[in-house]
């Protein structure tokens, strides 16, 4: 039998942070105590009114399939909410949900690029970015933010990445793996220069839109800078703002061609999402948004026990965050203090001596760093980082 797979398939590796977090799962229930920071995933219950809405819609047998692109009824809520909280204007063609924000990003490299298409992605990254580029053949163009940048790309840094061949450009504010977000002023910045290269698309990814402790209130570039609207695509979805991970819901707002082909895709990959899932979505958008302040009030307290935790571990030093629920650590002065060859050594040291599991940094294209989710509660984090500080002692 050959067993050779497709170029495809081993130009990419696994997701990472799914991989820790499916470790530490297994550790535990080998019998081991480990504490899983992992995970990008609320610890709150989705709340009762979207759960309540999934129920009656069961009971009512609306368990067939739908539209490719989602029901009128979700598409109409997502076009009221760009509208009422981005100041975005959409059409229903111009609405695709999908099964989950991860997907709309697979359907839009899938449906955009052509082999050797360069796409833009600021580092620290989410780890998916660059294999779905990958996957569709394109090749990413790594631009690298340090820590002493804030993890924020400048514009001249975005303007020198730029090439003839450049095709789309991503942009991540609350950002996953940082927390960090770019101020109005930069946003700004940043479409200036897109400005002046009218073939390239934009990527926004606001998936953490609404968990922000910033001084300005959220906006992606679309809104600061209107005229990129005509060639920008909105990515968002209902998982971390709504404790919805499960359910598989996100959606995508852009230019009526490009929507086009993303559905095409999406009709000969999964077809519709979930019916049941696509109610409890609408009753999400549509519903009482106060239940999303209860967890950022929840989150922002933890950013702060967090930050101020891993400053005063010997060897490992933490940037503030205005957003979503991770700290990104910077370690490279306890990997050198412990011994170790890099971020993933230090990680394997954390999960083997100290029962807590991370995700390295070199991960999210930040060798020397690694990412701490504090989606969980404090007494749990309160363990975990006097773990991780015996750790590094």
């Amino acid at each position: 039998m050959n067993k050779q797979l497709s170029h495809r398939v081993q130009s990419i590796k696994p997701s990472p942070t799914l991989a820790i977090a499916a470790r530490a799962k297994a550790l535990r229930a080998a019998g081991q105590d480990v504490i899983g920071l992992g995970a990008g995933e609320p610890d709150f219950d989705t709340p009762d009114p979207i759960r309540q809405a999934a129920i009656a819609a069961i009971n009512d047998g609306f368990t067939k399939y739908t539209e490719v692109d989602g029901t009128p009824e979700l598409k109409a809520a997502v076009i009221r909410k760009l509208q009422r909280d981005n100041r975005l204007e959409y059409t229903p063609e111009q609405i695709l949900v999908s099964c989950g924000g991860k997907h709309s990003f697979f359907n839009l490299t899938q449906a955009l690029l052509n082999p050797g298409d360069e796409v833009i992605i600021p580092a620290p990254y989410w780890v998916s970015y660059p294999d779905m580029v990958l996957l569709a053949e394109g090749k990413p163009v790594i631009v690298a933010a340090n820590i002493e940048a804030g993890f924020k790309i400048t514009p001249e840094q975005l303007a020198a990445a730029i090439t003839i061949k450049t095709r789309l450009v991503v942009i991540n504010s609350p950002s996953n793996p940082t927390g960090v977000t770019y101020s109005h002023a930069e946003l700004k910045a940043l479409g200036a220069v897109l400005a002046a290269h009218p073939d390239i698309i934009i990527a926004s990814d606001d998936i953490y839109e609404p968990i922000l402790w910033n001084d300005e209130p959220f906006a992606n570039i679309f809104t600061l800078y209107p005229s990129l609207v005509k060639r920008g695509v909105v990515l968002n979805g209902v998982s971390k703002a709504y404790s919805m991970t499960g359910w598989r819901i996100g959606y995508a707002g852009g230019p009526e061609w490009l929507i086009k082909a993303m559905k095409k895709i999406q009709s000969q990959s999964t077809s519709n999402p979930t019916s049941i899932s696509q109610v409890a979505a609408q009753a999400a958008l549509d519903g009482d948004q106060s239940c999303i302040q209860t967890m950022v009030i929840a989150f922002k307290e933890r950013h702060d026990y967090v930050v101020e935790r891993l400053n005063n571990i010997r060897g490992l030093t933490c940037l503030p965050s205005q957003g979503a629920f991770y700290s990104f650590l910077n370690a490279t002065q306890a990997i050198r203090n412990l011994g170790l060859s890099d971020d993933i050594a230090f990680c394997e040291h954390l999960i083997t001596r100290a029962g807590v599991a991370l995700v390295p940094g070199s991960a999210f294209g930040a060798p020397g760093y690694a990412r701490l989710s504090f989606a969980t509660s404090l007494a749990t984090l309160s363990e975990a980082l006097d773990r991780i500080e015996r750790a590094c002692a």
